[in-house]
This record gives C-alpha cells, sequence and structure tokens, in this order.
C-alpha cells in the first residue's frame, strides 16, 4: 500500500459515542466535528463490489442499492460512479489472469436508490 499524502478521516469509538478525527500522515489525530458519520438516505456517489476497491463499503452493499442505467433497471452492476455517468458490469463468466471478472464500463444517466428505501418515481 502507498502512504497517503494530506489529510484523511477515520472513525474513532470513544466513550460509547462515534467521533470523526482528522489525521494527517505522521502527526496525532485531531477531532473534526464537521463531518457526520451517521447513515442517510442518500446512496453514496461511487460504491464497487470490489473488497478490494478504495470505494467498497459493506455496510451499505448489505443495505441495498438499486441501479437504473438508460431507463433500465440493472442487477449486474459491479462498480457505479454517478457524478462521471457510468457503471461496470461484468463481461460474461470470464476472468483475467488475476481471477477477476473482466468488466466493461458502460456510460450513459445512472440512478441509485437503496432497497430498503423508496424507489425513484418513473
Amino acid at each position: 500500500m502507498g502512504r497517503r499524502s494530506g489529510p484523511f478521516l477515520l472513525d474513532d469509538q470513544y466513550g460509547g459515542q462515534t467521533r470523526c478525527l482528522l489525521a494527517f500522515h505522521g502527526l496525532s489525530l485531531i477531532p473534526f466535528e464537521g463531518i457526520e458519520t451517521s447513515m442517510t438516505d442518500t446512496p453514496p456517489d461511487r460504491l464497487s463490489l470490489n473488497p478490494r476497491s478504495r470505494y467498497y463499503d459493506a455496510d451499505l452493499i448489505q443495505r441495498g442499492i438499486g441501479v437504473r442505467f438508460k431507463d433500465q433497471e440493472r442487477t449486474n452492476v459491479v462498480e457505479y460512479c454517478l457524478s462521471e455517468g457510468w457503471i461496470k458490469v461484468a463481461a460474461g463468466k470470464s476472468l483475467d489472469r488475476k481471477g477477476n471478472p473482466l468488466t466493461l464500463t458502460l456510460k450513459g444517466p445512472v440512478e441509485v436508490w437503496f432497497e430498503d428505501a423508496e424507489k425513484p418515481q418513473e
């Protein structure tokens, strides 16, 4: 793993409460009150099913995410990005030399929602 440059956020259990900490590489942790860590009904801008990805979040995946791409509901999405307007889907049963599924990147309008919440209006 490479070294991180600049600040990054950590969650810390302190006295039964979760607080957000702002940390710099090589410096001590500083409490940071500006970011709320509670779960919202807005899905993240980017999410991946690959556990090795930095956009992987097991809690959100467990909650269930629905994806609509070009007005068609998709169930084979491996990764998505709302702001850039793309999804990645598995290309059949093909695997690369490391055993990971091959993916295709498709560009277009993307809508996401939590499965336990209400679906967006059509």
